[in-house]
């Protein structure tokens, strides 16, 4: 038998290391090849690590949250063969043993007894004192019922653990002298046993739970901290009469119903972003904060941010302006579904050059989207609702929306970004000037 080490390979161009979010084995586990021995985390997506070699995992090369190298050891196997891990010198072979002392006598090695203790005399019995009564268990109830501006009678360190505990000591009987609080009325209280209960038999919940931040939680936390840190944020929000294009958007669906994908809002306004950026193309950019150079675009590849089981994704649309409608319904279907299942690739969800974030149904009428960085931009849908609007005579139903859109204000200015959002306005109150070319 013999050892084969897995390293961690490496999963992508200029990765030089991972965070390990997820064993699929454990010590003892019988693996095959291409079994998934681990997942981990590069700066864009999960990667599934596969067994090469057929074994039983010896050891494990890191805990869950742990950044690894390219190259650590990951999983250690017992596979039949030499594997490929050279054998460690047996411990007691490779220690020296130790030389003899010279020139000592049998005598001197013997060891020497112990020097015999002085008895000690024994000091004189005090008188004992008389055995003290019980003192009686506490009692829930033992105490008066205080008013709701009384101050509680309590030592000091039963009111910090209160306080640690969020307990209010007003609603504490106290079983002490003159209503006095004890821990044993906290233990109580924290049991939810006898009348040691707020109002209504609520009980107070102390429990605190560590969830350890990993994996793309922990990636998204970075990356929103540098955003927010770096980039001088705008929001603009305006205001949409989307009636027209939803008519067009029902109307289109149940024409070809079952022959071409489900038409949503995305499309339309991918649509619109690409026309407003042929006349504005400063907003599909990427800004270098570090090289003071902006990298302007001529393709817009827009990244759709997506709620995926372990948080946001952003999986990118490449080449709008080169996509239909149906094109870029289809895409935008595919790429979310990839990102929801975990099996979007890493080129997949990176390249982005502007991004649309939406709640959907869910969404308030207005956000404060957070740009993804080094993008300078970020459009942002609200929820849509019928509200009353002033036609000039009346007001008419009409179905509103709310676009809060993001911008980096080092290199973008206010007026340029309410002209980018009111260009998108006017197209998507008009959606036949969508399909309009020049």
């Amino acid at each position: 038998m013999g050892t084969h080490t897995v390293k961690l390979p490496d999963v992508g161009e200029g990765v030089a290391e991972a965070e390990l979010t997820e064993w699929n084995v454990e010590v003892g586990t019988i693996v095959q090849e291409d079994d998934i021995l681990a997942t981990v985390m590069t700066d864009k997506a999960a990667v599934e690590i596969p067994s090469p070699v057929s074994g039983t995992v010896q050891s494990l090369g890191g805990q869950v949250g742990e950044v690894l190298s390219v190259g650590a050891p990951l999983v250690t196997l017992e596979v039949d063969g030499d594997g490929n891990t050279a054998p460690e010198p047996d411990a007691k072979e490779a220690a020296p043993e130790p030389d003899e002392p010279e020139g000592e006598d049998e005598e001197e090695t013997q060891p020497k007894p112990a020097p015999e203790k002085k008895a000690e005399k024994p000091e004189p019995k005090k008188p004992s004192k008389p055995a003290q009564p019980a003192k009686p268990a506490p009692v829930a109830t033992g105490g008066p019922a205080r008013g709701e501006h009384d101050r509680p009678v309590a030592a000091p360190s039963v009111r910090r653990r209160a306080k640690e505990g969020g307990v209010d000591l007003r609603q504490v009987r106290g079983t002490g002298p003159a209503g006095r609080i004890t821990h044993e009325d906290l233990d109580l209280w924290f049991s939810g046993s006898g009348e040691a209960r707020s109002g209504g038999g609520r009980v107070a919940n102390t429990a605190v739970e560590e969830i350890k931040v990993v994996g793309l939680r922990r990636r998204i936390a970075a990356r929103m901290a540098e955003a927010n840190a770096h980039v001088a944020h705008i929001t603009y929000v305006d205001e949409i009469d989307m009636t027209e294009l939803e008519r067009l958007r029902e109307t289109l669906n149940k024409e070809h119903a079952g022959e071409r994908p489900k038409l949503t809002l995305l499309p339309f306004l991918m649509r619109a972003m690409v026309n407003a950026i042929a006349k504005q193309p400063a907003l599909n950019a990427h800004y270098d904060d570090d090289a003071g150079v902006i990298h302007q675009y001529g393709g817009v590849h827009i990244g759709i941010a997506t709620q995926a089981p372990g948080g946001l994704m952003v999986p990118v649309v490449r080449h709008v302006e080169a996509r239909g409608l149906w094109d870029s319904a289809a895409e935008v279907t595919r790429l979310a579904e990839a990102a929801r299942t975990g099996s979007a690739s890493r080129d997949e969800l990176s390249g982005s050059t502007i991004t649309i974030t939406s709640l959907g149904a869910m969404g308030g009428i207005a956000t404060t989207p957070i740009i993804n960085r080094p993008e300078v931009a970020i459009i942002g849908v609200n929820k849509m609702q019928m509200r009353p609007v002033w036609d000039g005579t009346q007001f008419v139903p009409r179905k509103m929306m709310n676009l809060s859109s993001s911008f980096d204000h080092r290199v973008v200015d206010g007026w340029d970004a309410a002209v980018f959002v009111q260009a998108i306005r006017r197209q998507l109150e008009n959606p036949a000037t969508l399909f309009v070319e020049d």
